[in-house]
Formats: C-alpha cells, structure tokens, sequence
C-alpha cells in the first residue's frame, strides 16, 4: 500500500513539474509576445507617407523595450509594397500575411538560432494612394528559455519537495492503517497449532468483518479436526478388533483340524489376516501422523528413555524371529521438544522394518549421538538392503522394494519416517549398510 500511494505521489509530483513547465513557458511566450507585438506597432506607427514616398523613423523606445528583458538579438525588416526599404532582408515572411495592425507572430529558425517574429500590416498614403507596408520584428529566444528553464528548476523543486512530503505522510499513513492489522496477525501467530478460540482482540470497524470471517473459518476447522480425530480412533478400534478376533480364531481352528489342506487354507487365512492388519494399521498410523502434523502437542522429551523404551517392546518379536536386539546408549542425556506420538510412530517404524527385513540370526543395532545440534538415532540391520533401489523411491507412500514381496508389508512406514522428520525440523537418510543391510538414520534438533 505505502509502494502505491509513494507511486501515486511520484506520478503527481511529475504532472506538478510538467504542469508548471508549461504554464511558465506559455506566461513568457505571452509576455515576450505581447512586447514583441508592442515593438512592432510602435515602429508601424511611425512610418509616415507623402509625395515622394514612406517615411520610415524607427523610435529608440521600440528597441529598448526589448532590451528590457534581457540581451537577446533582435532583427527587423520593413517592406513597402514588396520591397525591403530597410533591415534584413532575408528575414523568414509570415505564411499568411497579417490583418491590419494587429500583430501576427511566428517561430522560425534564422542565423543559426530559433527566434519569434512579429508581423504589423499598415497601409499609407503616398501621392494619395495606398501603399501596403509591412513590418517585421524578431527576437531570439534564449532569454525566453533561461526563464523557462529557473521557472522549471523551481517547479522540480517543488515537486521534489511535495513527493518528500507525500511520501512521509504515505509512510505514517500505511503503518496508521496496517498497525491494527500487524497487531492482529501476531496475536494468531503467538497461537499454538491447538489454539483455535475465536480472536477476541479489539479492532477497527473496518477489521470487523475479516475478524469474524476468521473467527467462523477457525471454529470450522475445529469442528473438523475434532470429527477427524475421532473417525481415525473409531475406524483403528473398528478395524484392528475384528481382525484380531478373525486371527485368534483361525489359529484355534487350526490347532484343531488335522486336515492338511484346511490348514493349508486357515494359514492363507492367517497371513491375510496379518497382512490386512498391518496394512489397516499402517494406513490409520499415517492417517494419524497427518492430523498431529498440523496439531502437534509439544513436550519436553528425554530422548534415550523413549528411544530403549521402545526397542524393548520389540524384542518379544525379535526372539521370535532369532534377530538379535542391541542398543548402543550415548554418553550423555538429550533432550527436545516433540510430539510424542510423531516421535515413538516414526522410531516404531524403524525399528519394526529392521526387524522385518532381517534375517533369521541377525542382528539389528539402535543407538543414538549427538551431531552439533541435531540428535542422530540410528538403526542399522544385516537384513536384504534396498536391492538397488533409491532411498528416494522407497519413501514414497506405497513403495516397497522388489526384494520383499514376500514379507507383509503396506509400504507406509519409511513414509511415515519422512514426515515425522520434516514435521519436527529434522532429517531422514536411508541407504545401504558396507557388508550388506540398510542403514536408516534420523536426525532431529535438540533443545539443548
């Protein structure tokens, strides 16, 4: 706004000038003209005719009252009946010829310099006849454009002086306006992601109706939120139960036949089961990083206490697929400021796929160590590796490597993994471990 008003006061500071200009060099047109024209009836007047022919006595006054303003060279001319009886006789005529006493006057370029010309028509009386006589007074022009050019300074300066003005009114006007508008943009932003009240602050009656817009638009999004919240608890509830129960029972129908073929279709059951459990999981576990994204509830977390808390609840299912659990603890504590749930999804994630990939008797290494500012969690496996595709590719939602279609798997967890990092601040590198495996690290910024 203060960039248009100041192009707004640039744009009429230049009319001002221009305006100025051309007044000033109409006024002294005017004025040279008018003692152009006086000069030219002054000598008119005295031309005087009898017997033997026109007199002609240029009176001094004629030529001083052009002298008057300034040191411009000054050319006359004056023909009877056609003739020049006196003055410069190469000096430019009129294109048409004047009416009477009443001067005629033109510009034209003469001796190398641009001069205005009056023209004076009279008619005498020589043997009692008329004779027509014309006179012709010039004037350079450069006193003319001196004035013009002072008059002009004086309007640039004026204008220059009118923009500063303009332009400190512009300034103190836009910050006068948009003060209630900064005012309130940085009492939403001191907000926290779960603070959606309506702004309650006073302001401007012309504020009024964005207030109240934002105010609807938030209570909304809260409505929203709130309904999404509890779809993804309900829909988790009313996936992972039915398939719980469908597995326990395929498995007691399985400890009881002894038919092979039954068994060979309730393990297909089973391994559906899992599969559609996982993959529901997974889906809601996104579906759940998504909303705490933009609704995260920050805390202060010791990170190693979360980090060991979480591989021990994965070593039940470490022993039972003989891989081998082994944390490396840092030397020191670390602290940062995090969503909980963001956090333990993400580092879930890790450590499960670790697990998943590996092979039986392998050995899955976590740890966690300081990098300058960042905390660096590791988890490093001997499992089957990316099998050559980019880490890039494997993090996008649904991408599973060619080497694991025959583990059960949604393609969601690395994803997951990526979001959580870019959520937080932090950073997220998968590549493959030297002497074959995968090498999963997440970077994350401390608050200490």
């Amino acid at each position: 706004m203060v960039i248009q008003l100041l192009l707004v006061a640039a744009i009429l500071s230049a009319l001002l000038y221009l305006s100025v200009r051309s007044v000033a060099f109409s006024a002294v047109e005017t004025t040279q003209d008018r003692i152009l024209g006086a000069a030219t009836l002054a000598i008119a007047e005295e031309l005087r005719g009898g017997a033997e022919g026109v007199s002609v006595d240029i009176p001094y006054a004629a030529f001083s009252m052009l002298g008057a303003i300034g040191e411009d060279r000054v050319f006359y001319r004056i023909l009877i009946a056609g003739e020049t009886v006196t003055g410069y006789d190469d000096l430019p005529l009129p294109e048409n010829p004047p009416e009477g006493l009443d001067p005629t006057f033109y510009s034209v370029a003469y001796q190398g310099e641009k001069v205005r010309v009056s023209a004076a028509y009279r008619s005498v009386l020589v043997a009692r006849k008329p004779t027509e006589v014309l006179v012709l007074v010039a004037q350079t022009r450069s006193v003319q454009a001196e004035i013009v050019a002072r008059l002009a300074n004086q309007a640039a300066a004026l204008g220059l002086g009118f923009f500063a003005v303009a332009a400190l009114l512009s300034i103190a006007t836009g910050r006068s306006v948009l003060q209630p508008v900064q005012r309130l943009a940085e009492a939403v932003g001191r907000r926290g992601p779960n603070d959606l009240r309506p702004v309650a602050r006073p302001v401007p009656e012309e504020l009024g109706p964005l207030v109240a817009a934002l105010n609807g638009f938030m209570m909304r999004l809260s409505g929203a939120l709130s309904r999404t919240e509890t779809f993804i608890a309900e829909a988790a509830h009313h996936i992972r139960t039915p398939l719980t129960s469908l597995r326990m029972q395929a498995e007691i129908a399985l400890r009881q036949t002894e038919d092979e073929e039954v068994r060979k279709t309730l393990r297909a059951m089973i391994r559906s089961v899992d599969d559609s459990a996982r993959s529901a999981g997974q889906l809601l576990d996104h579906a759940a990083v998504i909303y705490r994204t933009d609704q995260r509830s920050e805390e202060t977390i010791d990170l190693w206490p979360l980090v060991e808390g979480l591989v021990d609840s994965f070593r039940p299912l470490a022993e039972m697929r003989d891989v081998e659990l082994h944390t490396i603890a840092p030397p020191e504590g670390m602290t940062l400021v995090a969503d909980r749930v963001l956090l333990e999804s993400a580092i879930r994630n890790l450590v499960d796929n670790a697990i998943k990939y590996s092979f039986a008797d392998g050995l899955v290494e976590v740890g966690l160590h300081r990098e300058g500012q960042m905390a660096h969690i590791w988890v490093h496996d001997r499992g089957r590796g990316l099998s050559g595709v980019r880490a890039s590719e494997l993090m996008v939602r649904f991408q599973r490597g060619s080497n694991v279609e025959d583990v059960i798997g949604s393609g969601l967890g690395l994803t997951i993994v990526r979001e959580v990092a870019a959520a937080a601040g932090g950073n997220f590198k998968l590549g493959e471990r030297e002497g074959g495996g995968t090498c999963a690290d997440l970077y994350l910024p401390l608050s200490d």
